[in-house]
């Protein structure tokens, strides 16, 4: 290989005959001798994952590994699935590469939006929850193409990337000469594996990240062995379905997907039910737009129904309650509960009901709303309403802005009755957070399905967002679309302090 090559082979290089300009490298498959970069397609003017095979023409061997390398992905391009990226091209010298680049082939496949695997777990494992819902398309992708008859290659971690949705891609395909259904699904139990460890447990990973440890019998350690709160079926699917051994040994995606689906439907159960607090934490409450299974829901409503219920009927209690002692009292009330309206002169003794008074108005509940399922320190969400600014909700780290990972993370609060109101201020020492105030019809509404009143950036101290007029609500939600840099690429903003102001 020339010293040319290797020259070109950096950010701001030009290969493939002049027509991709690489932009930023996403990793190296050494088993393949593949490096793995985000291009710029300079004919079609768009972002592509390019899979760079490099090798010595003169190298018989190495030539024809990368020739059926090339192959595969060019039969493997009429399958599509949301969890490939599709292949737009294939390259070989002379045939869009010049012989003198010291490349034997080049897969061309669609850009991924969102962020490399890599960088996911660079703060730690994922909970299994979070794990399952990221790794299920990506599984349901490898069953679909052995059943067409076709490998796809993905048992390399830097070949796959998470999509803004938050699930899992083949991002650059283009499987080894020699891999076989098998592969790919070792490569399935590794990269679960990988999310709930934080560990590679098959040959060639990359060297940034730590091997998962074996037993004396040179078997992998099961992931609940090293985080015991993970669930037994989810470790144990991931191990076997590593082994080669035919006893025990999962061999299909299939019955991965099977465990896969079973941790999501019991995660789905309790989607969106507060967490019971272990009475040293803050309540824990958590609201997501993730939709349980239909009979699930069902119940949820249910539930529901009979808290309005009971919240009415409370009401009318309390109401009655009033309209007794002020009928036998001879003083309006003073206290600070329902407000009565007392005759005034020159009103003929007819009386109306008066309009709730503007000012602070405190939420009944409050509790973190997320779209993908993940909600951040979900059991501090009670602090931003607890009226002590030196308690706070804090979002995760992210080393990327929104929405890579996701698109934005709130606080949903919830009123005993619908309010409209006239402003928010929001204690914060997070500047240039960017947030959405937005209303809701219920706790789980779909963030399309809500309605922006309000936005703003906060500043080191007191924020008050103007609100727009609006229909009252019963739910309001501060919406993060931005998140603060704190420095060393980190992302993350912090809530002291909500303050609901009532309109007049």
């Amino acid at each position: 290989m020339s010293s040319g090559v290797h020259a070109a082979l950096v950010p701001g290089g030009v290969i493939g005959n002049g027509r991709y300009r690489l932009l930023a490298k996403s990793g190296t498959d050494a088993r393949s001798n593949a490096e793995l970069w985000r291009a710029r397609d300079g004919q079609l003017n768009r972002d592509v994952a390019l899979t760079v095979l490099l090798g010595d023409l003169a190298d018989g061997a190495a030539a024809a590994r990368a020739r059926r390398t090339v192959e595969r992905a060019m039969h493997a391009a009429s399958f599509t699935h949301p969890g490939v990226s599709r292949v737009i091209d294939v390259l070989t010298p002379g045939t869009g590469i010049r012989p003198d680049e010291g490349i034997l082939g080049m897969v061309v496949a669609e850009w991924t939006q969102g962020t490399d695997l890599m960088d996911l777990i660079a703060e730690g494992p994922l909970p299994a929850g979070a794990a399952t819902r990221l790794l299920e398309p990506l599984g349901a992708a490898i069953e679909g193409a052995h059943h067409a008859g076709l490998v796809l290659g993905a048992d390399h971690p830097q070949r796959i990337r998470v999509t803004s949705d938050g699930r899992l891609r083949l991002a650059f395909p283009g499987p080894r000469p020699d891999a076989i259904a098998r592969d790919d699904v070792k490569g399935l139990g590794a990269i679960l594996y990988l999310l709930l460890t934080g560990r590679w447990a098959l040959p060639g990973g990359p060297g940034e990240v730590p091997v998962a440890p074996t037993g004396p019998d040179g078997s992998v350690v099961a992931p609940n062995a090293l985080h015991p709160y993970l669930p037994h079926e989810l470790s144990s699917v991931a191990v076997r379905s590593l082994e080669d051994t035919s006893v025990g040994g999962i061999r299909t995606s299939a019955a991965i997907l099977q465990v896969l689906n079973q941790i999501a439907a019991e995660e789905a159960e309790t989607s969106l039910i507060p967490a019971v607090s272990s009475g040293d934490d803050d309540e824990q409450v958590v609201w997501t737009t993730q939709r349980p299974v239909q009979d699930k829901q069902q119940k949820k409503k249910l539930w529901i129904s009979v808290g309005v219920l009971a919240v009415a009927t409370l009401a009318v209690i309390v109401w009655l309650s009033v309209q007794i002692v002020g009928f036998f009292s001879d003083e309006p009330s003073r206290g600070g509960g329902p407000t009565v309206v007392i005759n005034q002169p020159g009103s003929n003794g007819q009386s109306a009901p008066a309009p709730a008074p503007a000012g602070p108005v405190q939420p009944g509940q409050i509790g973190v709303y997320d779209v993908t399922n993940q909600p951040d320190n979900a059991n501090q969400a009670s602090r931003a309403v607890d009226n002590n600014a030196s308690t706070f909700w804090r979002t995760d780290n992210y080393f990327q802005q929104f929405p890579t990972l996701k698109p934005g993370i709130g606080l949903m609060a919830s009123f005993a009755e619908p309010v409209r109101l006239a402003s928010v201020t929001i204690t914060s020492p997070s500047e240039k957070t960017h947030v959405q105030i937005r209303v809701a019809s219920s706790l789980d509404s779909p963030l399309e399905e809500t309605k922006i009143i309000g936005e703003g950036d906060l500043s080191n101290g007191q924020t008050q967002i103007q609100l727009s007029e609006h229909e009252p609500t019963g739910h309001v939600l501060i919406w993060i679309t931005q998140l603060t840099n704190t420095g060393g690429g980190k992302n993350q903003s912090e809530i002291r302090e909500i303050l609901y102001t009532r309109a007049q």
